[in-house]
């Protein structure tokens, strides 16, 4: 089966925050991506609310409950105190911690699992007795040893970062070199259980090769590139379009 699509809805909500006005609705695009076929929805609600704002969260929450009850909300971010509350209030399917601080403009690492382990290994335990579904975002080499330990911490999943594939746009065989990373990470990943997704700077270019050298993908969050695409072909055409990719 393809890779299920996420819809990252941060850059909807940065737009929106340009002015303090309701538009572009938050809901009403994840409503209209939904509607084309999205499997899902992803946030990431920073401590400064520059773009995701906490007030969004229930009501996404409400707008999958009501009307898209299969489909999945997945919020990311690092587990602060804050964001564990954020969590355990909405109720997503899916949490995906990662590793960045809270002045990053974007996440661009993965965790070491070896230096974090204790701070990961009591925020996976309340995560997953809260039912929730783990995800931890990974370096796109990381090592056996770094899955390893995130496997013993309990994670459901990892998501490889994909920006460094990203970047390779005009330089292609830096572009195949970052792929046999990421294939040989996934690998990895699976033979010790862990189910895998991706994101970050995927494109509706470059998502068919990643497709052919990682097949076992689970999911893939996306936001930047598509809404970009979306001020060209609309939201709903655009899904449809990242869909394909997929190969759906």
């Amino acid at each position: 089966m393809p890779a299920k699509l996420s819809v990252n809805l941060n850059a909807v909500a940065m737009l929106r925050n340009r002015r303090n006005l309701p538009w572009p609705s938050v809901t009403g695009i994840g409503r209209l991506a939904l509607a084309a076929g999205a499997d899902g929805l992803t946030v990431h609600p920073r401590p400064d609310q520059r773009h995701i704002r906490f007030s969004d969260l229930p009501e996404i929450r409400a707008l999958l409950d009501d009307e898209f009850p299969d489909r999945e909300f997945n919020i990311e971010g690092y587990p602060s105190e804050e964001f564990l509350r954020l969590v355990e209030e909405t109720q997503p399917e899916q949490v995906t911690l990662v590793p960045d601080s809270p002045e990053q403009n974007t996440s661009d690492h993965g965790w070491c699992f070896r230096d974090n382990r204790e701070l990961l290994a009591r925020v996976i335990e309340r995560l997953k007795k809260g039912g929730f579904r783990v995800s931890c975002f990974v370096d796109p080499d990381a090592s056996h040893e770094e899955l390893s330990l995130a496997r013993e911490l309990g994670a459901d999943r990892v998501e490889l970062c994909t920006g460094p594939y990203g970047a390779c746009h005009d330089d292609q065989a830096r572009a195949v070199a970052e792929l046999k990373k990421l294939q040989a990470t996934a690998e990895r990943a699976r033979s010790l259980g862990l189910a895998v997704n991706a994101g970050h700077d995927l494109t509706v270019d470059n998502l068919p090769a990643l497709v052919r050298h990682v097949p076992m993908l689970a999911e893939v969050s996306i936001g930047h590139a598509l809404t970009a695409d979306a001020l060209i072909h609309g939201i709903s055409e655009t899904v449809r379009r990242y869909r394909a990719a997929l190969g759906w």
